[in-house]
């Protein structure tokens, strides 16, 4: 065998340096071990990820297909090709032979239904596992001359040079792959989109400010070339049609050329777009046609979609939201009520609705409302007459149409009003600017009328879009049925504390669901679908939703709990701030709910900390409630479901349970983010005799603090270790020594044996804390980040074992969050 004895690594580089040596073999693209991509050297037109081929690699012989298998499983699971253009060919190789296969010819596996992507690729024994492995045996016994793309290393290398130069060559015009072109469909036409805006958008000649100002964007362009065949657009009613070397508008662009003319050339002869289009299929499958088209929302530039905050609601949860709303409506109930969806978009949610008679779907785009209008003339449900431009935060109702209006203006009529919408969740803070990474999107939700009208009386919610809809619904609809998805925040965030005030409408019945199974949508937190009975005027309290997983699946049901006197935890840590002049360390605390947690850190000085909202001193007076609140902020992890639940003042439950304060406390000398380069390190939990440490600590601070040494509250500043100098005693219950739990204990175990090999090795930092003992170990990468592992299999091990036992001692803590109620079951 020509790459014997070596390990995977090494086989990689020499396959590389062996036969693909004038390409660019460094890319590393989340699992897929090997990849191969055009150098820019080569081709100065190439794309950053215009890729050729991506393999698995073994080290030791092994099955062909069983080795395809566990790379399409590997790109399937991370639908690598929704992010990334997949290469002409997918292969493997191990140390003898190396194979490839068109892309193209099993890229049908990717798109199977009813296929669970997410179990492990390498673990040969599951049912996926064989599926796909009989999938790709019958595709190469039946479909791919095998002795084509099937190489020995050794016996056919000049066979195997010659199949890389053949179909791996960048010619002058661009490349020209042996494999089908890529096909587009509705997962990857957004990625392609984006290309297309680098290669071919700058070569388009026309006026992009005065098109967009008349409704048209590139996107509409890219429509035109992707809904095409031979360079002639085949979909007859798009705002922009290909005409061969020429794109035809529907309208005048340029109401200042003199011709009035609805064309525009290339400015570089189509040589761009010739290049680029070579690469894809077009047109994609009839069947994604109108997807496409309805997606158009997609194609509007990043900042477009975040200043109109919308997002289109994906058919799975407009079934159900319409299931919710028959049940608490009645089965009838399209025949009773008259429906408007004032945040329409292109008018997803109203599909199917069945009376058209008594539907209103409006938009604040006019390029939506000719979307909705092609669409009706392609058999959606709805009537021309009843699709209007209007602007819900701006507009007055006098510019609706009068049906619409005689029903607002008719009391008995108005309460039989669905306002059924999906509205707008862009907000002019988000977590990038409460860090100083973004500037505040002001301009997001208060330029508009609705905002100036009802500010005063929103608070903070007055930022978000979505409370300026439901605000003025409130108002000015008084009466109607409200059918709304929206962010949780209206029903615990504090922000919305105000806004509770005044909505006094009465909760019905929902569902919540993550938020990423809504298109543009990348936080993980809950979307809800609520329906309100404007009719009833009481205060909301509490909420029981259902909650479905991402495929609809029913798991249980989630309570809401709020309030008009309900109080927070940072309500709670603030009464307990301290003016001693000497501190242990800074906590950092953020928000009140799990999607903040991440920012809630203890650490040595401000220096470090990544959110300033609100810094807290922790002294020998407030150590164990500093604790408490960062162990109950901590030990139960965030996720979809829980991301904006809200911690709550405690009762006073936790006051006299010591295994619980010692719990926390322990839990919190494992978990900080304490530098010693920083200052006095005063978190080592151990004394140097216990640690075997080669000189003395700087400070003692937390084994005195452990042992029931410390006793003053007032310390003089000049003092070079926290207790240089007791002045005098007044808090007695400081003196106690501190029991641990046998959990707790098992935790000082763990750590005690991870401070002693780290001492013992050679010119350690004495003063070293956790954070200072991970770095030391792990290292950072070429990006400054801390490494995950370390190359010491010992420290490895043993920050494992420390990890491990931390685990129980966050689910000892965990049922004691909800005892004391910090937060509500």
């Amino acid at each position: 065998m020509k790459y014997s004895n070596i390990r995977e690594e090494a086989l990689k580089n020499k396959v590389a340096h062996d036969f693909f040596g004038k390409f660019d073999c460094t890319e590393i693209i989340r699992d897929i071990d090997f990849t191969v991509k055009i150098n820019k050297g080569m081709n100065p037109l190439a794309m950053d990820d215009d890729f050729l081929f991506w393999a698995e690699a073994k080290q030791k012989p092994t099955d062909i297909i069983s080795m395809l298998t566990q790379l399409v499983l590997t790109v399937g699971k991370a639908r690598t090709f929704d992010k990334i253009l997949p290469p002409p060919f997918l292969g493997c190789f191990d140390c003898e032979k190396i194979a490839f296969v068109p892309y193209a010819d099993i890229q049908d596996i990717f798109y199977q239904n009813d296929f669970n992507w997410n179990i492990a690729p390498s673990d040969h024994e599951t049912r996926e596992f064989r599926q796909v492995y009989a999938q790709i045996k019958k595709i190469i016994n039946n479909d791919i001359p095998w002795e084509t793309y099937l190489f020995d290393f050794e016996k056919d290398e000049k066979e195997l040079k010659r199949f890389i130069r053949d179909n791996f060559n960048v010619p002058d015009k661009g490349f020209k792959p042996l494999a089908a072109k890529t096909r587009i469909d509705k997962n990857n036409f957004i990625i392609i989109y984006n290309k297309w805006l680098e290669a071919v958008q700058p070569t388009i000649a026309v006026k992009w400010e005065k098109a967009k100002a008349r409704g048209i964007i590139d996107g509409d362009f890219y429509l035109a070339d992707l809904l095409s065949s031979e360079n002639k657009t085949l979909k007859e009613k798009l705002f922009v049609l290909l005409r061969g070397d020429f794109y035809e508008f529907d309208r005048v662009v340029d109401e200042d050329d003199i011709y009035n003319s609805k064309r525009a050339e290339f400015s570089d002869h189509q040589k761009a777009h010739t290049q680029f289009w070579a690469k894809y299929e077009r047109p994609p499958l009839e069947d994604y046609w109108d997807y496409i088209v309805e997606r158009r929302d997609l194609l509007v530039p990043q900042d477009v979609r975040e200043r109109k905050g919308s997002f289109f609601t994906p058919k799975i949860w407009v079934e159900l939201s319409q299931k919710y709303m028959a049940d608490v409506l009645g089965e009838d109930w399209q025949e009773e009520y008259y429906v408007w969806d004032c945040a329409a978009g292109t008018g997803n949610l109203l599909a199917g609705l069945t009376n058209k008679y008594n539907i209103w779907a409006s938009t604040l785009d006019k390029a939506d409302v000719n979307v909705m209008k092609d669409r009706i003339r392609n058999g959606a449900n709805l009537l021309e007459s009843h699709v209007f431009q209007f602007d819900f935060l701006n507009d007055d109702f006098s510019k609706l149409p009068q049906g619409l209006q005689d029903i607002i203006n008719d009391e008995t009529k108005r309460k039989k009003l669905v306002i059924y919408i999906n509205p707008p969740y862009a907000e002019a803070t988000s977590t990038a600017t409460r860090i100083g990474t973004k500037e505040n999107k002001s301009s997001v939700a208060t330029g508009n009328k609705i905002h100036q009208i009802y500010a005063g009386k929103l608070g903070k919610a007055k930022n978000e879009l979505y409370a300026l809809f439901l605000s003025r619904i409130y108002f000015e609809i008084s009466d109607c049925i409200i059918c709304e998805f929206s962010t949780q925040k209206a029903l615990l965030a504090p922000n919305f504390k105000d806004f509770r005030k005044f909505f006094w409408a009465t909760y019905i019945k929902g569902f919540i669901v993550p938020a990423n199974t809504f298109d543009n949508v990348k936080g993980v937190f809950p979307i809800g679908f609520k329906i309100w009975d404007t009719k009833g005027k009481s205060h909301f309290t509490n909420a029981t939703v259902d909650v479905y997983d991402s495929n609809g699946t029913y798991l249980d049901k989630k309570n809401y709990n709020d309030g008009p006197d309900c109080a927070y935890i940072n309500d709670w840590i603030k009464k307990h701030r301290d003016k001693s002049n000497l501190v242990s360390a800074k906590l950092c605390y953020v928000g009140n709910d799990f999607q903040n947690n991440n920012k809630v850190q203890i650490c040595s000085s401000d220096r470090e900390i990544i959110a300033h909202d609100v810094v807290f001193n922790i002294t020998l007076n407030n150590l164990i409630v500093a604790s408490i609140y960062f162990a109950v902020r901590k030990v139960i992890p965030a996720n979809w479901l829980n991301d904006r639940d809200q911690f709550l003042y405690p009762n006073d439950g936790w006051n006299t349970d010591e295994e619980f304060q010692n719990d926390c406390f322990a839990y919190t000398l494992f978990n900080n983010n304490i530098q010693s380069k920083y200052g006095i390190n005063h978190w080592i939990p151990f004394t140097e005799y216990q640690v075997g440490a080669r000189d003395k600590f700087d400070s003692n601070f937390m084994t005195d603090f452990i042992a029931g040494k410390a006793k003053t509250s007032h310390i003089v500043a000049e003092s070079p270790s926290l207790f240089g100098n007791i002045t005098k005693q007044t808090n007695e219950d400081n003196a106690k020594q501190h029991e641990f739990s046998e959990t707790a204990r098992n935790v000082f175990v763990a750590g005690r044996k991870l401070w002693q090999y780290y001492h013992a090795q050679p010119k350690c930092n004495v003063n070293a804390s956790l954070y200072d003992i991970r770095e030391h170990f792990q290292g950072r990468n070429d990006k400054g980040k801390m490494n995950n592992k370390s190359a010491d299999e010992t420290y490895n091990d043993l920050i494992g074992n420390l990890r491990t036992t931390l685990k129980p001692l966050a689910k000892k803590i965990e049922p004691k969050v909800y005892a004391y109620g910090f937060l509500k079951g």
